[in-house]
């Protein structure tokens, strides 16, 4: 056994959810091959191998090991420095009718790689169900201000206005093409089946007698028994390890939407214009008492870098495997594959907590927007004065020179934007002085903000959150509450 075989990072104790915890366990990967020896005695016991029924029932009756049953199999690993055959010689102590039969004809990666398929596509699904509940938590949050107006940035410099409800459709439409991407990493797994050492299937073929109707038979009965459509029509003693990209890629995606969210919170913290729960004793700083640090947004956006770097070593390790298998990708797997998926789920876990407890501050947001719409309500006072009758020019050239005096004001002085007062004591806008509170209603400005967030969340979320499985999560799902 490779020493990593048990590794558990810390994020899986502490932070992950129960059951993807439990995923990467070694009490889950050894009863998942347990699980693999048993499929294999049943599909070759169907097609003619002499295997009794009752090996079969004593390998059903112990697939889960017990605490003398793991030191029992440290023992056998230490002598024989292999933990594939530990487990198998540790297997047969609790099924001796199996003792002689139990990995029959397969390799070592019949139990290894298969299981991580396993664990891959079932890790998937709980990242699957995870999204699908913050999407959901984000779309209320849409929809709860779908109109409310804010100071839109560019560069991070003030620009048009949109609303809050319209900027977390954003991050949602990215949520839902990782949502995608996650399904259709699933979806697309295969089974690696039973292939024997190189991919040839030579050991079945003998087991038998040269029938190679058995051989695929085997190989397609194993792959149904363990609950795959399909499995690699082709693989060397491994499946390739291509496949890890296919997986880890969505999870890297799903990283960098992670993180731009975070990052976005985590401005607006800065702005006091939205901030993530803040419990009541909670300390932000040892030195400075008051401070609000958005130390989960921060957390999101410090796992997701190392989730988009674990895509790195996936590449990387398929770009070096030789011919039909070399070993150097194990110990590296071993820890980047469980990595990944930890830590996938405390990001998900972590953004779903700071969804369920955003705090808006609507007289924040509004006070900003008072600061900067004067310079952006310009072009409508200008169009106003005209359609009054007045020379578009000549407007023009007077909205410039009060804009200067006014941004005079703001970066020079210090002073609050004064523009709208310096246009009302100016006699030349008469015409249009009764317009002005309606020229700078600040939802005059938000184009089609709130028919955007509606029509998105009606016509793409909805649909893509309708399934069985996903309504299920959703409606299943708790807030999440963090313990720090």
């Amino acid at each position: 056994m490779d020493a990593f075989d048990t590794y558990q990072t810390p994020l899986s104790s502490r932070y992950a959810s129960k059951e993807m915890a439990h995923l990467f366990s070694p009490a889950n990967r050894f009863f998942t091959w347990r699980t693999l020896w048993l499929n294999l005695a049943i599909a070759e016991r169907e097609l003619g191998l002499p295997i009794s029924e009752e090996a079969i029932e004593q390998m059903k009756a112990n697939l889960n090991l017990t605490p003398e049953q793991f030191d029992i199999a440290a023992q056998e690993e230490k002598k024989r420095r292999h933990d594939v055959m530990a487990h198998v010689h540790t297997f047969g102590t609790v099924a001796p009718a199996a003792a002689g039969i139990i990995h029959l004809g397969a390799t070592s990666c019949y139990v290894t790689d298969n299981a991580d398929l396993i664990f891959l596509r079932t890790g998937l699904t709980y990242l699957i169900r995870s999204l699908s509940v913050l999407i959901s938590r984000l779309s209320a949050f849409a929809a709860q201000y779908r109109a409310l107006p804010t100071l839109g940035f560019t560069h991070f410099q003030p620009a048009q206005l949109t609303t809050v409800g319209k900027r977390a459709t954003l991050w949602i439409q990215e949520l839902l093409w990782d949502l995608r991407n996650l399904q259709r990493a699933r979806d697309d797994l295969g089974f690696r089946g039973v292939k024997g050492t190189t991919g040839t299937q030579a050991s079945f073929l003998t087991l038998f007698d040269g029938d190679h109707a058995k051989v695929e038979a085997l190989d397609k009965r194993v792959t149904e028994l363990s609950g795959f459509a399909y499995a690699y029509p082709v693989t060397s003693q491994t499946y390739s390890r291509k496949v890890d990209i296919d997986v880890l890629s969505p999870l890297a995606s799903l990283g960098a939407t992670a993180h731009k969210i975070a990052t976005d919170i985590r401005l607006l913290a800065n702005l006091k214009e939205i901030e993530e729960p803040f419990e009541s004793t909670q300390i932000g700083s040892s030195a400075m008492a008051y401070k609000r640090n958005p130390m989960r947004s921060e957390r999101v956006c410090s796992l997701s870098r190392h989730l988009m770097v674990l895509h790195q070593n996936a590449l990387m390790t398929s770009s070096v495997q030789w011919f039909e298998r070399t070993l150097d990708d194990s110990a590296n797997r071993r820890i980047t594959l469980p990595e990944a998926f930890l830590t996938a789920d405390i990001v998900l876990s972590t953004l779903q907590n700071v969804s369920e407890g955003l705090v808006v501050y609507p007289k924040v947001i509004a006070r900003r927007i008072a600061q900067e719409l004067p310079f952006m309500a310009t072009e409508n006072i200008i169009m106003a004065i005209v359609k009054k009758g007045g020379d578009r020019q000549e407007a023009h050239e007077k909205i410039r020179v009060l804009s200067h005096e006014a941004a005079h004001q703001v970066k020079q002085l210090g002073l609050e934007n004064d523009l709208i007062d310096r246009v009302r004591a100016d006699a030349y806008f008469d015409p249009i002085k009764g317009q002005l509170d309606e020229l700078l209603e600040p939802a005059s400005f938000v184009g089609r903000a709130p028919e955007q967030v509606d029509a998105f969340l009606k016509d793409w979320v909805d649909p893509a959150l309708s399934g069985e499985e996903i309504q299920g999560a959703i409606n299943g799902s708790k807030k999440v509450e963090l313990s720090v």
